[in-house]
């Protein structure tokens, strides 16, 4: 299921999550996703897209992911079939920026490698997400477009801890351990703009249209 954003209406705080209805529940859930929306956008504003001010929109997601009376795999489960996952929207803005999501996903998920074309950043709430990072070498000794990935490094995102991404930048994820996976994933841009992201062969390094072969609207 694919949850849509709704803009940010004022509230007042909810203090006890045991008798807030639903209604107030999801007032103070985007009550707290508009508020560190803006604090990213005004890092943004001041520093531009680098990987520092993707550290420090980093750092405003993991004090988000610590609220797991807000966000919590019982609110955002995985798919019922005990496979996959599914992604929920929290927020885009007009122009289909600043697009956050929730995934949840079964162990066992894998991707293939690839980039995004835009930058991105992943947020642990529940479970491990291993993150292999690539370094692209070209080898046209290999025949034209060819190339070798290598892995550059590994990062294990869990509750709290997150990785950033420059759109250039080539990971793929798999899920660690027993236990279903919530994490948040921020992209400069909706994912289903975003039509220009490569999937990298492992063996040949080669590139070709992730969304057309990898991805699906409602998850991954």
């Amino acid at each position: 299921p694919i949850m849509s954003s709704i803009p940010h209406q004022p509230s007042e705080p909810v203090t006890s999550t045991s008798c807030a209805s639903a209604d107030e529940r999801q007032a103070r859930r985007e009550a707290l996703v508009h508020d560190a929306i803006e604090q990213i956008l005004r890092i943004h504003r001041v520093q531009g897209i680098t990987r520092d001010s993707l550290d420090a929109t980093a750092a405003v997601l993991e004090t988000l992911a610590v609220q797991d009376e807000w966000f919590n795999l019982a609110d955002f489960p995985p798919p019922a079939s005990g496979q996959g996952s599914a992604r929920y929207a929290l927020h885009v803005l007009p122009d289909q920026s600043y697009a956050l999501y929730l995934n949840a996903q079964h162990p066992g998920k894998n991707s293939v490698p690839h980039d995004h074309k835009t930058w991105a950043v992943i947020t642990g709430i529940a479970g491990d997400e291993l993150n292999r990072v690539y370094r692209r070498e070209t080898d046209e000794a290999a025949g034209p477009g060819h190339a070798r990935l290598l892995v550059e490094r590994q990062v294990l995102v869990s509750k709290g801890t997150s990785v950033s991404y420059l759109g250039d930048d080539i990971h793929s994820i798999h899920i660690q351990g027993n236990a279903p996976t919530l994490h948040f994933h921020l992209y400069g841009k909706a994912l289903e703009t975003l039509t220009e992201r490569l999937a990298y062969d492992p063996q040949t390094g080669v590139g070709t249209p992730y969304n057309k072969g990898h991805w699906r609207p409602n998850a991954g």
